[in-house]
C-alpha cells in the first residue's frame, strides 16, 4: 500500500509498502507516552578530557529516567512496564560514528542488566546493527554477560541473507536498479520487543539522525540510495520506513544516548572538533517528540559554532564533498520529523510536548 501522507504532498516519491503484519491497535510508536520525554542530565556522566563515560552515574541516570517515565517507584517495575521474561528483545544501537561516537557500552550494558533482572535469558537479548565492521569496532562483548547475541545484518556490505524478502518498501528515487528496501529478518521473525538507542547527531541529508532515522535506516537494507547529488528523499522515506509493521508495533522504548554527540559531519565522527558532550539521556516512547527536542540541541550547538543552520535549504550553500560547517552536502530535510508526526508516529508540536528535566 502507498503512504497516504506521502501521497498528499505533490512531488514526493510514491511508496509501495509490502508487509504480512497487521497494524497493532496499540503500536509501540508513539506508544503509551505520546508527547512526553524525560531528559536526564549529569555533568559527572562523561569526562570530556578522556572521553570516558562513568558507568555508575549512567546506571543512576537510567534508573531515574525510567522511573520518571513510567511513574514506577522501583527500577524493576519501570522496566516491567514494557518487558517480561517471555520476550525476545532487540536493542537497536547506532554504530555509524564508531569507534568514536556510538551507543555507549555503559548505556547498553545497563539496559541489558535491567532486562536480565526481569528474567529474560541472555540468549533472548540481541544487540544489533546493520554493518559488522561498525558493530565489532565497539566491542560490546567486553561489557555484556556471556550469551548475549551481538548481530550484524550485513557481514559484507550489500549482502541480503539477513533481510526479509516478504517485508519491504519499494520506490524508485533516481532510476536505481534495486528499488526495494527490505526489513531485517530478526524484526519480523524473532523479536517481540525492540529498544531504540540512537545518539544525538547531525546528519548531512536528514538534518539530524535521532530516534526516527536510527530505527528506520537501521532496520532496512538499501537505504543510502535515497540521496544523490544535492537531492535527498529523507523527508518522506524515514517516516515511511519507521511506520512499517512489525517494526512500528515492536519498537516500544526510545532511549536516546546523548552523553556524547556530533554537531557536524554526522552520522560519522571522523573529526574530533565536531564532537560535543550534551551529557544527557532522553527517555520516552514517542520518537517524534524526542527528535523534535534533538533538532533544537543540534541547531543551537551549530549556531554557537558559527555553522550553517540545519534549516538552510539554499542551493548557494551546497558544496558536495565539503566538510566545512558553513556548507551543506545535500539540501537537508529536518522536516522528516514533522512528516513522521503527520503519519501518526508521534507529537511534533513543541507546545504539546511535556518534558521532565532531571539532574543527577
Amino acid at each position: 500500500m502507498a503512504s497516504a501522507c506521502a501521497a498528499s504532498i505533490p512531488g514526493l516519491p510514491k511508496y509501495r509498502v509490502v508487509s504480512r503484519f497487521a497494524p497493532s491497535e496499540k503500536p509501540g510508536m508513539p506508544g503509551p507516552f505520546p508527547g512526553q520525554a524525560v531528559r536526564v542530565h549529569s555533568e559527572k556522566s562523561v569526562d570530556t578530557a578522556t572521553h570516558q563515560v562513568n558507568q555508575r552515574v549512567v546506571g543512576e541516570m537510567l534508573s531515574r529516567g525510567m522511573r520518571s517515565l513510567t511513574g514506577a517507584k522501583h527500577e524493576r517495575d519501570a522496566w516491567a512496564n514494557f518487558f517480561n521474561a517471555d520476550d525476545v528483545v532487540g536493542i537497536k544501537v547506532n554504530c555509524s560514528g564508531a569507534p568514536n561516537i556510538f551507543s555507549a557500552r555503559e548505556v547498553v550494558g545497563s539496559i541489558v542488566r535491567n532486562l536480565t533482572a526481569l528474567g529474560i535469558p541472555a540468549g533472548r537479548i540481541y544487540i544489533y546493527e546493520r554493518f559488522r565492521d561498525q558493530l565489532t569496532s565497539v566491542h560490546y562483548d567486553r561489557v555484556l554477560p556471556v550469551g548475549i547475541n551481538i548481530f550484524a545484518a550485513e557481514g559484507t556490505r550489500g549482502s541480503s541473507a539477513s533481510y526479509d524478502p516478504k517485508t519491504y518498501v519499494e520506490t524508485n528515487f533516481f532510476g536505481e536498479d534495486d528499488t526495494r528496501s527490505n526489513m531485517i529478518r530478526l524484526v519480523t521473525e524473532r523479536f517481540t520487543k525492540i529498544i531504540n538507542v540512537p545518539n544525538m547527531k547531525d546528519h548531512g541529508a536528514a538534518g539530524v539522525t535521532g530516534c526516527l532515522k536510527n530505527i528506520a535506516y537501521g532496520d532496512f537494507s538499501n537505504v543510502a540510495r535515497s540521496h544523490s547529488r544535492e537531492k535527498t528523499n529523507t523527508l518522506s522515506f524515514i517516516g515511511t520506513l519507521a511506520s512499517v509493521e512489525p517494526l512500528r508495533s515492536r519498537t516500544v522504548l526510545q532511549i536516546m544516548d546523548g552523553l556524547r554527540g556530533v554537531w557536524h559531519g554526522g552520522p560519522f565522527s571522523e573529526n574530533p572538533k565536531f564532537r560535543f558532550y550534551p551529557k544527557t539521556i532522553v527517555f520516552g516512547t514517542d520518537p517524534v517528540a524526542i527528535d523534535r527536542l534533538l533538532l533544537d540541541v543540534i541547531e543551537n550547538k551549530r549556531k554557537a559554532e558559527g555553522a550553517l543552520s540545519i534549516w538552510d535549504r539554499s542551493m548557494g550553500a551546497i558544496k558536495p564533498g565539503s566538510k566545512d560547517p558553513r556548507f551543506n552536502n545535500f539540501i537537508r530535510e529536518p522536516g522528516h520529523i514533522e512528516f513522521a508526526g503527520r503519519m501518526g508516529l508521534g507529537v511534533y508540536d513543541l507546545s504539546q510536548i511535556a518534558v521532565t528535566e532531571i539532574e543527577v
